[in-house]
């Protein structure tokens, strides 16, 4: 069983603050009782593509995968995210906010969408078959390797932009697509009605639509871009219960848990505490309550944007010897 919790060890800023006078009782002794292994730390795609046997590429090919999820047709063509995002000016480094925090409709994406479109020509004419979602085709591979954008958001995007020998093309037309977008209607509207606005895209997810494999295995989520890959590889993708059911170590698995995930990119540091409370009572008990009972092989839990792991097995359930420490030695 294999259970992904992003930003479970989250900043050491957003820790200090969230963590201070915080117990949890279960989290700490399955932290203490625990084998703690490093892990990648590429994000939660590159956690789930590595988990069904989905290959890397230039960049781990969620385009591809979502894009066939969204209704489209992916071909033999090389596609790329292109997803609609606001880059936020801070004193020393510029952030970025996802879709997630835009909000668009439709009929906006497909404004903006259009009007990059007209100005760019085939260069740069995304295609928002969601919202949020917008796509690029090429015919043949750009030489470029990107950062998902699930670990970007909430960062300093300078060390996060697009790498490779054509990432000097791609980064000259984001900064002219930025000056288009300042002046558009949609973004004049929704600044007037207090909301952010659209002003620029964020390149992510590159590739081929890989080989079709079959990975029998439940996926339990609500994240768009992990049933997509579920749905991908026959993973029996179904809906996260609202907390641990022990039935569901009667079998091989992944869950994702991402209630962690929008305070840890935000800096949220109550939500992020607020959070961590639910997943205690929800999950993190019933599983110390039925550590002894899991399978042999154990489970892992990972935090893919940290790079941090921990490893499970049924004989932990006995080391009481093992005490816990305060939460933000055991997190940091």
């Amino acid at each position: 069983m294999l259970f992904i919790v992003p930003y479970l060890f989250p900043s050491a800023r957003l820790l200090e603050t969230a963590a201070q006078d915080l117990h949890l009782p279960a989290l700490q002794a399955l932290l203490a009782r625990c084998t703690s292994r490093s892990c990648p730390a590429g994000g939660v795609e590159a956690a789930l593509c590595e988990a069904l046997g989905i290959s890397r590429q230039q960049d781990w090919p969620l385009a591809p995968i979502t894009l066939a999820a969204d209704g489209g047709a992916a071909g033999d063509a090389y596609w790329l995210r292109a997803d609609p995002v606001h880059l936020r000016v801070m004193r020393d480094r510029i952030v970025l906010a996802d879709a997630d925090a835009l909000s668009l409709s439709g009929q906006e994406a497909d404004a903006l969408a259009t009007a990059i479109g007209q100005h760019f020509g085939a260069d740069l004419s995304p295609l928002p078959l969601h919202p949020q979602r917008w796509y690029l085709r090429f015919p043949h591979a750009p030489r470029l390797a990107t950062t998902p954008l699930s670990v970007a958001a909430g960062r300093d995007i300078d060390p996060l932009l697009p790498q490779g020998d054509d990432a000097p093309r791609f980064r000259a037309e984001l900064n002219e697509l930025q000056m288009l977008l300042h002046e558009h209607p949609v973004n004049q509207a929704r600044e007037t009605r207090g909301e952010l606005p659209v002003n620029s895209l964020w390149l992510w997810g590159g590739g081929r639509l890989p080989v079709a494999c079959a990975t029998p295995v439940p996926l339990y989520a609500e994240n768009a871009e992990a049933q997509a890959v579920g749905a991908f590889c026959n993973a029996r993708g179904q809906r996260l219960h609202a907390h641990l059911d022990a039935r569901l170590f009667e079998s091989e698995g992944i869950i994702l848990l991402d209630a962690l995930t929008l305070a840890g990119q935000t800096g949220d540091a109550y939500g992020w505490r607020e959070a961590l409370r639910e997943l205690e009572q929800d999950w993190f008990v019933p599983l110390l309550g039925t550590l002894r009972k899991i399978d042999a092989q154990g489970l892992r839990l990972m935090d893919p944007v940290s790079g941090k792991a921990l490893h499970l097995h049924p004989r932990d359930a006995w080391k009481f010897w093992r005490r816990p420490r305060s939460l933000i030695s055991m997190l940091s």
